[in-house]
């Protein structure tokens, strides 16, 4: 099929208004992965320093969060809007933001500018992640389930290593890279740092079971909320969904402005940290009737988990 739908901002913006909400900080980038580095650290500290049920739970939801948030660092790389230096931009993607969570920018890139060109065409790649919506809330409950008690983690991480040690064969990367390596190195230097510390228990507890279980959880909420039930048209602000996280969803669910994805098909370069003003422009201008808005990531939930149990025979 052909490529959908682009708009044009110059349709749209002011060639001053345009400059606002397109222009790459050389700063910003670099404070954000600091910022999820921070947080990580921070959450690992608070149940070190205070150990209880409680403040685990706090730290397991708060540092799989900021593991999604290094994952959207990584995707706001691939447009190239990280930082303006491209060298840099796609060293922070490889080695602080994709490579600890297992990413890889190099094999990323190209399929997600893939996603981009054929946003819930049959060329997809991402389309499978939409296509199931709506399911019955049983259905949903049991996703959920799976990813919290880690069988997600299992089946997309644990699962393929274990069959390539047993001799099966896969399919060789497209574009060559050692997205093991960074990850293992950013393990080691993990385990390294809180064992020098006196915490050697620290990186399974507070980052592997992070990853293995809210991660999974956030990360599938988050593609839920992008582009399930968006009901595509040839219109390009109906390809993606924009949702008006509120603080606790931004710090649980949403961090780095990732919930403005609406915007972010629309105009795929605009930084992460400029798309909150990229879309209250949109609305001022008249845009938001045309736009997919939810008001919050419970009405994602009750959208996607709508359909009605087939009833007993």
């Amino acid at each position: 099929m052909p490529a959908v739908t682009r708009v044009d901002p110059k349709t749209i913006f002011t060639p001053e208004e345009w400059a606002k909400v397109s222009r790459q900080s050389v700063w910003v980038g670099p404070a954000l992965v600091v910022c999820a580095w921070a947080v990580i650290i921070g959450a690992g500290a608070l149940f070190i320093y205070a150990p209880n049920p409680l403040t685990y739970i706090l730290a397991v939801m708060l540092i799989g969060t900021r593991q999604l948030g290094l994952a959207i660092l990584e995707h706001e790389a691939a447009h190239g809007t990280l930082h303006p230096n491209a060298k840099l931009n796609d060293w922070m993607a490889e080695w602080l933001c994709g490579g600890p969570v297992g990413g890889s920018l190099k094999r990323y890139r190209p399929y997600h500018l893939t996603h981009h060109k054929y946003t819930e065409q049959p060329e997809d790649p991402d389309a499978g992640l939409s296509r199931p919506f709506p399911v019955t809330k049983n259905s949903l409950w049991r996703k959920f389930l799976r990813d919290i008690t880690g069988q997600t983690f299992f089946k997309q991480r644990i699962q393929p290593t274990i069959e390539q040690l047993r001799g099966k064969k896969r399919k060789p990367p497209r574009v060559p890279d050692t997205p093991a390596v960074r990850f293992w190195i950013a393990q080691a230097v993990i385990f390294g740092v809180t064992t020098a510390l006196g915490y050697w228990w620290a990186w399974v507890a507070l980052w592997i079971v992070p990853m293995a279980t809210w991660f999974p959880l956030v990360t599938r909420l988050r593609s839920m909320a992008e582009h399930a039930m968006v009901n595509t048209q040839d219109d390009p602000f109906t390809h993606a969904r924009t949702t008006l996280a509120n603080p606790l969803e931004r710090l649980f669910i949403a961090p780095f402005w990732v919930h403005y994805h609406c915007e972010h098909h629309c105009f795929m370069y605009v930084p992460c940290y400029n798309l909150e003003k990229a879309h209250n422009m949109l609305v001022l201008k008249g845009y938001g009737e045309r736009m997919r808005i939810s008001k919050g990531y419970v009405e994602v939930l009750r959208r996607c988990g709508s359909k009605v149990e087939a009833a007993a025979a």
